[in-house]
């Protein structure tokens, strides 16, 4: 009798361990998502989509940064610009998720692409990232951008524009400042300008500019009656259309991105084929895209700004062509400069692209040191753009 109470006890203990770790007991493999012993990697599976096997992998980078970093990214959420520094880290993925293993690739459905990995994700690298991203916020304040779309409905062009008013929304609640196209609007008519006219879009940018914005957004957006359809028993007025949107920094004029979107319909119900309601409508459902391909793009360029550097011009007037490549040799010395083209000497103005880990700002504290106050005299100062003046010039 006790024999068997023994029996019975010791299979029931086996049945429970069997219960609460079957992988254990049966020697199967971990879970996709599994965490080694010092908790400072974490090894996920993801499949990511994109419009080409390049895109789908970049996703598929972001989605293990996402899951495999969750925890510790969250433990962020009460830092000031949260959202901003967690999407700049996501948008930055390729680039901190690096070992990883392409399980599986190739065509989707509706002529997308997919990629399955199994990847690593260090935790020292993202709390890194973190790091970076938030000096640079310290150093630079949350980037400025400034969004002006000219909008047309069956022709006439809208006194405001739904898909401006959409991508500033998506980019003020990532945690950038949006200058709104309405102030833009606002400044161009007590100048005097048509800000309606497409002629006027350089003299809008330069509004921009003066505003301090880093990134300046401008397209058109247009929708045009494309007469009734019977929907579900229903009359829907329906509309054709298409948007384009380019970006720019505001000091350079460098085009960072551009997105467009054509042939797209949409509508709402009317019986009447021309309907400017059904018009805002249909751009309202087709912004809802090319927002998001927007919102990709200023995060990609904003990220990229982050790890290599940006973009800085010098202008210095009065320069000769000997003394010009002289500076460049000592531009080149400068702590975080990573390249310097140029120079290009037109009318007496020497021109220099700088890629630099630093501001502006930052470059000009090296700028006013002696070595470099033979060559020149720093005269302006924006984001992006230094001008400067030979001694005596």
């Amino acid at each position: 009798m006790l024999q068997t109470i023994i029996r019975l006890l010791s299979t029931s203990y086996a049945a429970l361990l069997l219960l609460l770790f079957p992988a254990a007991i049966l020697g199967q493999s971990p879970s996709p998502t599994t965490v080694a012993a010092d908790d400072a990697v974490v090894e996920v599976t993801v499949t990511g989509e994109g419009i080409s096997e390049d895109e789908a992998l970049k996703d598929a980078q972001r989605k293990a940064l996402e899951r495999g970093a969750e925890v510790q990214i969250s433990s962020h959420s009460q830092v000031e610009n949260y959202e901003l520094i967690r999407d700049t880290i996501y948008a930055r993925a390729d680039g901190i998720v690096t070992d990883f293993k392409i399980l599986e690739k190739g065509s989707a459905a509706g002529g997308v692409y997919f990629c399955k990995i199994r990847a690593k994700v260090r935790k020292d690298a993202v709390a890194r990232s973190w790091g970076e991203v938030q000096n640079v916020l310290d150093q630079l304040g949350r980037p400025g951008v400034a969004v002006y779309i000219l909008e047309r409905i069956d022709g006439q062009i809208q006194d405001s524009s739904i898909l401006e008013s959409q991508i500033e929304h998506r980019l003020l609640d990532a945690g950038f400042v949006i200058y709104a196209g309405e102030q833009l609007r606002a400044i161009a008519e007590k100048e005097g300008l048509d800000a309606k006219a497409e002629a006027n879009v350089a003299k809008m940018q330069a509004i921009a500019k003066n505003f301090n914005a880093h990134i300046f957004i401008t397209g058109t957006a247009q929708a045009n009656s494309a007469g009734i359809k019977v929907l579900a028993g229903q009359q829907v007025a329906m509309y054709n259309g298409d948007a384009a949107i380019k970006m720019y920094y505001t000091d350079t004029a460098q085009l960072l991105a551009s997105e467009s979107l054509s042939n797209w319909r949409g509508g709402a119900r009317g019986h009447n084929s021309f309907s400017p309601q059904a018009g805002k409508k249909a751009l309202e459902n087709a912004g809802k895209e090319l927002v998001e391909r927007c919102y990709v793009s200023v995060m990609k360029r904003w990220a990229e700004r982050i790890s290599y550097g940006g973009e800085l011009e010098l202008e210095v007037e009065g320069m000769t062509m000997v003394n010009a490549i002289k500076l460049k040799k000592k531009l080149r010395g400068i702590p975080k400069v990573e390249r310097v083209n140029g120079p290009n000497l037109t009318k007496g103005i020497a021109k220099f692209r700088i890629l630099a880990k630093m501001t502006a700002e930052q470059l000009v504290e090296y700028l006013v040191e002696d070595e470099f106050l033979a060559f020149m005299e720093v005269v302006d100062l924006k984001s992006n753009r230094i001008q400067a003046k030979t001694p005596g010039s």
